[in-house]
């Protein structure tokens, strides 16, 4: 069954949050659901334009160490079947912190990237 495209070509949020998360090692963006998501090869690592109203929700995989302050933070949420799992959610707008969304989505990209993708991570 193909889901209907539940987002935007032209959203300018995507439009960033594709810039930082396909600026990883070896990243790919495909679309399921009927939504972007990002993966490190065939693990997935984001999802953008989640649901019930966050349509620039971005789900990430917290990096554990980091996870007990962004619960705390009023800013993040459990989003709809990604939370269960672990997954933690921002909605994003023109105005967000971008260094902060490249941090969310380097540590998520951490969790599930292989050795050779994570070396590239690491400065020469």
């Amino acid at each position: 069954m193909t889901h209907p495209r539940m987002f935007a070509i032209t959203d300018p949020v995507l439009a960033r949050v594709r810039d930082l998360a396909l600026a990883l090692p070896e990243a790919v963006e495909v679309e399921a659901w009927g939504r972007p998501t990002f993966r490190a090869g065939t693990p997935m690592f984001a999802v953008y334009g989640v649901h019930d109203g966050h349509d620039t929700g971005l789900v990430f995989k917290p990096d554990p160490d980091e996870r007990p302050a962004l619960e705390h933070d009023e800013r993040f949420y459990a989003p709809p079947y990604h939370g269960p799992a672990g997954w933690l959610a921002i909605d994003l707008a023109a105005d967000s912190d971008w260094d902060e969304v490249r941090e969310l989505l380097e540590g998520s990209f951490r969790q599930v990237a292989n050795r050779r993708q994570l070396a590239a991570l690491e400065p020469a």
